[in-house]
């Protein structure tokens, strides 16, 4: 039976309201047995850890995602940070980073709440999970400095990219590229940019509820459809549907640290 990590999906979010335990059954009847949550803000960290309480193999993360930050952030992010403070054990430092495809309003605010969220990534020594959207510049900007202090983490949702910018990410050696949905896009160009990307620097996520993968596209997306990313990175190193699962799944289990 085939053993994957689903490494980013928002099954406690209101889209699985109505059938969650049910979604959450069908991941782990796919072989998708650790599923990891990262959060998005101070209004989603109850209903996160509801599901990783009830759910053995489900995993919280803690962060404030780039498009929460507005004009009270500081507030906001220090409200994330009590919880990263208390007693509960997170596994990552996400869902954060920037984001300028909707706004560019709180771009400086932005950059400034992911500086103080990389230091908690290094301060509890725990990987950061980076979104990333319209906003590569600005995120390695934020990043540069700390290059050298061992950083961990997945890039998520790797969508492509330039050979210089995928160079960039890969020089950050600690960090995996998250692969989802997206690579099997008609019109993706997520296979021929992994051309340049050592399968051992791969992670395999969903986004659930987003970015489904064909044959589901268009509909709401769910963990145990991360058996389809897998399928395509399959054909695009041309190794076994086998081969991708054991290699994405102990990448994962490393940036976790999370014993295999």
């Amino acid at each position: 039976m085939l053993t994957l990590v689903d490494t980013h999906t928002h099954l406690y979010t209101e889209e699985f309201d109505e059938d969650r335990d049910a979604v959450v059954a069908r991941a782990f009847q796919a072989g998708v047995t650790r599923l990891f949550m990262p959060n998005i803000d101070d209004t989603t960290v109850e209903p996160m850890l509801r599901l990783c309480t009830s759910h053995p193999g489900c995993y919280p993360m803690i962060g404030l995602h780039p498009t929460s930050v507005g004009a009270d952030w500081q507030e906001r992010l220090a409200r994330v940070e009590a919880w990263l403070h208390g007693d509960t054990r997170f596994y990552g430092i996400g869902e954060v980073g920037m984001d300028l495809y909707w706004d560019k309003t709180y771009k400086v605010e932005q950059m400034k709440a992911l500086d103080v969220q990389v230091w908690w990534a290094l301060e509890h020594r725990l990987p950061l999970v980076l979104h990333c959207r319209e906003a590569y510049a600005e995120l390695l900007e934020v990043l540069a400095p700390y290059k050298k202090e061992g950083l961990t983490g997945i890039f998520h949702s790797f969508t492509g990219g330039d050979e210089e910018l995928v160079a960039r990410l890969l020089d950050y050696e600690g960090f995996m590229l998250g692969v989802n949905g997206v690579v099997t896009f008609k019109k993706s160009t997520v296979g021929e940019a992994l051309q340049a990307v050592p399968l051992d620097r791969v992670v395999v996520e969903t986004d659930a509820p987003y970015l489904a993968p064909v044959p589901h596209r268009g509909k709401r997306n769910e963990s145990a459809y991360v058996v389809e990313v897998a399928a395509r990175l399959a054909q695009v190193y041309r190794v076994s549907l086998e081969e991708v699962t054991r290699r994405t799944t102990q990448n994962a289990l490393k940036v976790f640290k999370i014993e295999g």
